[in-house]
């Protein structure tokens, strides 16, 4: 009996060990993985894109005053000019920025664009097609003159 109780001291002994040796080699899987996984992250992770900066200020192209039909018999008299970019070298052609105007203000009540708010926001949308349609040549746009009657 002897012999059998050795034999199962040892086989007793031998799983413990195993056990330990198996937590042992997770932990050092799941360490290494972690830090693979990390290393990894700092390496091939998302870069930080620098804002680009704004464009330096050229010359501003005052237009000529337009008067535009606005909805149930008012008008807008409005003159606008063009904030170049310093990469401009040229007089900008104003004939797309008044086609412009003149489509975003047409048929708009007057009521509508009596507000500094509807204005402001008219003003944005006109600048946004105007960067768009001078391909980034224009960089703002001013109301020199806004008359509604």
């Amino acid at each position: 009996m002897s012999k059998e109780k050795d034999a199962k001291d040892k086989a007793g002994d031998a799983k413990p060990k195993s056990k330990k040796k198996l937590i042992i080699m997770l932990v050092a899987i799941v360490v290494a993985l972690g830090g693979g996984g990390a290393a990894g992250y700092i390496m091939f992770g998302p870069k930080k894109v620098e804002a680009e900066p704004p464009p330096e200020p050229g010359i501003v192209v005052p237009l000529e005053a337009i008067t535009v039909n606005l909805a149930e018999g008012h008008y807008l008299k409005v003159k606008i000019s063009l904030q170049a970019t310093a990469e401009v070298h040229e007089e900008l052609d104003g004939s797309k920025a008044l086609d412009l105007a003149v489509d975003l203000f047409s048929n708009r009540s007057a009521a509508e664009l009596s507000s500094n708010e509807e204005r402001n926001r008219a003003k944005k949308e006109l600048k946004e097609k105007l960067e768009e349609a001078y391909e980034g040549e224009v960089m703002d746009v001013y109301f020199t003159l806004f008359v509604i009657q």
